[in-house]
């Protein structure tokens, strides 16, 4: 277990693993020695929580609210039905796969059912609790600006797809109400450790899944055969943090596409589209033809799919590695609903 994935999300029952005492029994709830700096830890450290508790939900959310604990918990599942299928209704909410999730609970027969519903979610015993904040898996390699405020960054998404659902119009209205900003800059050394997290991290949007060390990123920077660039989103809900990254390698007769990545959190905001608008505009500016290196996953074929939407054909296929040519004549324009800036490519 120690070497699979990181851990992106904790969800935790609550009768004897939060807390000590049964809630129905009428109990007096005490909360566990140090379970509170151990939530408030893995949120400093970019992980986000939830619950799966059964039991009746506005008394049990209430009691949360007289601990102080309420705001840590996205998307808190507290009925009378499944924990696995909590998990699961959890996980598309936040848009994460579920091998980035771990499961705390003191009942074995819970973590039974678990472990045979979703046999990627790692379950824990609550009354190894004490341990969690050592297991390796909880512990990102750096704790980034993002990182920490990542927790708010998804109450923000979560009020944006509530107001989508109430939304009346179409997809691009919408969109255009969001009043969007993309800014893309140089990466700088201040980026680089979140430029590092995003390559770790993210899987379903990246192109090619092609990771550097810190020093080999460092190095990128200020490499002339590269141009190495970031996206940060803002809109009217709050600030997306750095979404977006796109590594170009430059040779004498062409631009190569390394590296494109993206925060799922974006996909549905055609922030992928745009960013590689960007990218086409430098090519074209320079007068080179733009290449794309791609690398087939389970997971990201949403990337192939935006490479094909926006004009590049394959070129080889060797395996699952692809090389695709950009091969349209079509003016790019960036989508009306996103004020992008610099408006011209750096």
């Amino acid at each position: 277990m120690e070497d699979e994935k990181k851990i992106k999300c904790v969800v935790w029952d609550l009768d004897d693993t939060l807390w000590e005492g049964t809630l129905l029994a009428g109990d007096a709830l005490v909360l566990k020695e140090g379970i509170r700096e151990i939530i408030q830890e893995l949120d400093r450290r970019g992980i986000l929580q939830s619950v799966a508790s059964k039991n009746n939900h506005d008394e049990a959310f209430a009691e949360l609210q007289a601990f102080g604990l309420d705001e840590y918990f996205l998307c808190p599942r507290i009925h009378w039905g499944s924990k696995a299928n909590s998990i699961r209704e959890i996980g598309d909410a936040m848009n994460l796969g579920l091998d980035t999730f771990a499961f705390v609970d003191d009942r074995a027969s819970e973590r039974g059912e678990v472990n045979f519903h979703l046999p990627e979610v790692l379950t824990l015993d609550a009354a190894g609790y004490r341990e969690i904040l050592s297991l390796k898996r909880m512990n990102p390699v750096f704790v980034t600006e993002d990182a920490a405020r990542r927790r708010a960054m998804y109450r923000d998404e979560m009020e944006r797809n509530a107001a989508e659902a109430e939304f009346s119009g179409s997809s691009e209205a919408f969109l255009q109400s969001l009043g969007m900003r993309l800014r893309i800059a140089a990466v700088t050394e201040a980026d680089l450790r979140r430029v590092e997290e995003l390559t770790l991290r993210t899987s379903q949007m990246n192109a090619t899944g092609y990771t550097y060390s810190f020093e080999e990123l460092r190095a990128l920077i200020h490499s002339e055969d590269h141009i190495f660039l970031t996206a940060e989103l803002s809109d009217r809900f709050g600030d997306y943090g750095k979404i977006g990254l796109a590594l170009l390698e430059r040779t004498a007769d062409r631009y190569v596409i390394k590296l494109l990545i993206l925060s799922c959190r974006v996909m549905t905001r055609g922030i992928g589209s745009t960013l590689l608008i960007h990218i086409i505009r430098r090519s074209l500016n320079d007068g080179k033809p733009l290449f794309a290196e791609f690398l087939e996953t389970e997971r990201n074929r949403a990337m192939y799919v935006t490479y094909k939407f926006m004009g590049f054909e394959e070129k080889t296929k060797d395996g699952k590695k692809i090389l695709l040519a950009y091969a349209s004549d079509i003016k790019r324009e960036y989508p009306a609903y996103i004020q992008v800036s610099p408006a011209e490519p750096l």
